[in-house]
């Protein structure tokens, strides 16, 4: 009986996580990059212009996901930008160890592509969390869905399953462009 009802309760997980599998954030129209974003480009190649790496699937993309969001997690301590950061914002890698959401959004995709995970299947995102907090993930994209990688919990998830409504994403490709995302639980209030 005790089988049954794992091999039932298996199923059901499994059949929760297909109803997202194949489902990419959807974007439109081209939009400004945020504040910060055009210094992060210039002073880091591989966040703006296209790297040579190989291509992972989804059976090791996640694994390695996985673990690249909790190492950062673990080794970088949350500080928001000081005062003389540059329009209050400072996009960079973590420094002393420390940062806010989009240096451990940076050091997340900096990680993953020096592992080799393919540079054109990240992309950094705008959210509005649940509390109407601002805030920065990054965005990894493999063959059957988009997870995002976030500071606030080692958890990797598909999209849907965040509490975000996502409103505006790095473009994969033409990587220092930005274009509309709105998708989540908020979207309708930005259209």
């Amino acid at each position: 009986m005790i089988r049954l009802i794992a091999a039932v309760f298996a199923l059901f997980l499994s059949l929760q996580f297909q109803a997202f599998a194949g489902q990419f954030l959807p974007v439109t129209r081209s939009i400004g990059a945020p504040v910060g974003f055009a210094s992060a480009c210039a002073k880091y190649r591989w966040l703006c212009h296209k790297t040579s790496s190989h291509q992972a699937g989804e059976g090791a993309g996640v694994p390695l996901l996985q673990k690249v969001n909790r190492a950062v997690n673990g080794r970088v301590i949350p500080q928001n930008d000081g005062p003389l950061a540059a329009n209050g914002d400072d996009w960079s890698l973590p420094t002393g160890g420390r940062g806010d959401c989009e240096d451990y959004a940076l050091q997340k995709m900096k990680d993953l592509i020096d592992a080799g995970f393919p540079a054109d299947r990240l992309a950094l995102s705008v959210v509005i969390g649940p509390h109407d907090q601002n805030h920065v993930v990054l965005i990894a994209r493999t063959d059957g869905s988009d997870y995002v990688l976030d500071n606030l919990t080692n958890a990797v998830r598909p999209w849907q399953r965040t509490p975000y409504t996502f409103l505006a994403t790095q473009d994969f490709r033409a990587r220092s462009v930005w274009r509309v995302t709105l998708a989540g639980p908020r979207a309708g209030e930005f259209s």
